[in-house]
């Protein structure tokens, strides 16, 4: 792990039995759309990039867009979709944020459906990307941010077993306008131990 990393051919599915997270392709905008659609009331709050009716083509370029970067190694936006990939339950990634890919960190960032909520799908999903990404990945630090109003996300970091390593005060915008403290969250590799394993 000591050479430079400049690319990376990226793993493309990982597969769960209660869920699927693999990158979008070309024809997956339909599905974005009702996901996206269907969840506005419930994603607005934290979500900058949700709109009320999102329409099929303006997705299906998002996901086109997002099958670009992952081929170009400089995003890695992923779905997380039901067993037979027919339904999109929500989203997420590892984010380049915190610098070039050769340092090997990403930010995880996830947003889940309204009818899929507060289920145990987002717990689920972090402890398989935190495991998949010090695993099949070459990542050695994993962040998780989210606004300090957001207790759900928070409690979803803390459940899948990352460290709360601070406050950003006062550090970014809501989609209402409203400035918000900015929670940060990390794991790293050869430290993290997923809790459902214990």
């Amino acid at each position: 792990m000591g050479e430079s990393l400049n690319y990376l051919v990226a793993p493309q599915r990982l597969s769960r039995a209660d869920f699927v997270v693999r990158a979008y392709r070309p024809g997956d905008g339909e599905r974005l759309a009702e996901a996206v659609n269907a969840s506005y009331a419930h994603l607005k709050t934290f979500m900058p990039w949700a709109r009320p009716q999102q329409s099929v083509e303006e997705s299906e370029g998002r996901c086109r867009d997002f099958a670009g970067r992952y081929l170009s190694s400089t995003d890695f936006v992923l779905g997380i979709w039901s067993p037979d990939e027919t339904r999109l339950l929500g989203g997420t990634g590892f984010h380049l944020r915190e610098g070039g890919l050769e340092l090997r960190n990403a930010e995880i960032g996830m947003w889940i459906r309204g009818d899929a909520a507060y289920r145990g799908l987002g717990s689920a999903v972090l402890r398989a990307l935190l495991a998949w990404g010090f695993g099949e990945w070459p990542w050695l630090r994993l962040a998780w941010r989210c606004s300090g109003a957001n207790g759900a996300s928070q409690r979803v970091a803390e459940k899948a077993g990352m460290l709360k390593e601070g406050v950003l005060r006062s550090h970014s915008v809501d989609p209402d306008g409203s400035r918000r403290d900015t929670v940060c969250y990390a794991a790293l590799r050869g430290e993290w131990k997923d809790p459902a394993a214990a």
